[in-house]
């Protein structure tokens, strides 16, 4: 380096994130008219005010088969980025959306599953028995969230600071992750 001159700098690429998503609520009442979609709802809210664009919202019944297919669509076909699905991630015999996720996703993110866990403990020992899971299918992030508004919201909101490093890591960000 000559006199006068300052170190060689590399600038980082920046890529800008895809923030699209698609809420699948899983529900056979719902899927069947008999209840309104509340935690969808409450869902779209909370995402589009955190700068995430909703591209899809679809209501399935906790059939494993639909509820593979509509992740493959999404995530395969129409390249959302994050996909966040409510409801089914309890123990009663037609909670099936863990299963059903863990089928199509191609790596787990346990630690998303476990600080949803944690945080909702704090609020309700019926947290110790979600089975709900996170992971990744191509350039997918794939989240189940509890059925409940209040529940998926909370769970979300959990999730919202660490979303976007994610995503962008899933999205081929190939940056250190250490700050300097």
């Amino acid at each position: 380096m000559n006199a006068g001159e300052g170190p060689n700098i590399v600038q980082k690429e920046i890529i800008s994130m895809d923030k699209s998503t698609a809420i699948v609520t899983v529900s056979d009442r719902s899927s069947r008219g008999e209840r309104e979609d509340a935690s969808g709802e409450a869902l779209g809210r909370l995402l589009t005010q955190n700068g995430f664009e909703i591209r899809q919202r679809i209501v399935i019944p906790d059939e494993v088969p639909i509820i593979q297919a509509v992740l493959r669509r999404f995530a395969d076909e129409e390249k959302v980025a994050l996909i966040v699905t409510t409801g089914g991630t309890g123990v009663s015999p037609r909670d099936v959306t863990p299963d059903a996720t863990l089928a199509v996703l191609e790596r787990t993110v346990p630690g998303m599953a476990e600080a949803m866990r944690a945080a909702s403990l704090q609020k309700t020992p019926h947290a110790m028995i979600s089975r709900a899971v996170a992971g990744i299918r191509g350039w997918t992030l794939i989240v189940n969230l509890p059925g409940s508004p209040g529940g998926a919201v909370e769970n979300l909101t959990v999730l919202l600071p660490a979303l976007p490093h994610a995503m962008e890591k899933i999205q081929g960000d190939i940056s250190d992750c250490a700050k300097s």
